[in-house]
């Protein structure tokens, strides 16, 4: 049995919001998008990539064929509009089988996995990440860091030479749950704050979702928040 709550929240500095997602058991696809880009750019990218994402798994893709396929659509886009701004997306995506699950991931919205506890599973793809992976980054600094909202890969960015989709898969048991979301969440909610709430067994995913978009709110909702759990049982 499949559980799970979505919502979004434009924020409390923004006046459009950029973020969007999917939520369907059915086909066993959740996804979270942050677009950016300008203008109305970023609303065009994020909705562009999910509709190709439930168009190409909805047709027997796997998570990450799905994304290659999301990425060209969006080159596909861009490509007569030369004078516009330029627009991308993040996008992190969870794929649930009967037996088993597969995540796939492009910028800094992200995954994590609930089992006994809250664990990061996908890797930002983000300047700041990669300079705490090279030593030149306090990792107690990087959630400080000016240039924190830097991205080093981006569907309709990046080039699909250089495009590196994060991926990880693993066995579904019951009682292992998902986060999903975009850094509008991370960005005003610690990660001890982020567990205390998802481990919440007396409420329901929903409800969960819920008092994370008020945490992050509460936290000042500088950005977009997007947040989706899904619960095995």
């Amino acid at each position: 049995m499949i559980e799970f709550g979505h919502g979004t929240h434009v924020g409390l500095r923004r006046t459009r919001n950029e973020d969007t997602y999917y939520a369907d058991a059915s086909l066993g696809l959740f996804l979270v998008a942050d677009g950016m880009g300008g203008h109305q750019h970023g609303e065009v990218a994020s909705a562009l990539v999910r509709d190709a994402m439930v168009d190409l798994v909805s047709r027997g893709q796997s998570l990450i064929e799905a994304v290659h396929g999301a990425a060209e659509r969006m080159q596909a886009h861009a490509r007569p509009s030369f004078d516009v701004l330029p627009m991308g997306t993040t996008i992190a995506a969870l794929r649930l089988t009967v037996d088993g699950y597969e995540v796939a991931w492009v910028g800094d919205s992200r995954v994590y996995m609930w089992k006994q506890g809250l664990r990061q599973i996908s890797h930002d793809h983000s300047l700041v990440q990669a300079l705490v992976e090279a030593g030149q980054l306090d990792p107690a600094q990087a959630s400080q860091h000016p240039q924190r909202s830097v991205l080093t890969q981006a569907l309709g960015v990046t080039g699909a030479e250089q495009l590196h989709i994060g991926m990880a898969r693993g066995q579904l048991e019951p009682g292992i749950g998902f986060l999903l979301c975009s850094d509008g969440l991370t960005e005003s909610v610690s990660d001890a704050s982020i567990a205390r709430t998802v481990g919440r067994t007396d409420l329901a995913s929903q409800e969960c979702v819920d008092q994370l978009l008020l945490s992050a709110l509460d936290g000042g909702g500088d950005d977009n928040i997007t947040v989706i759990i899904v619960r095995s049982s």
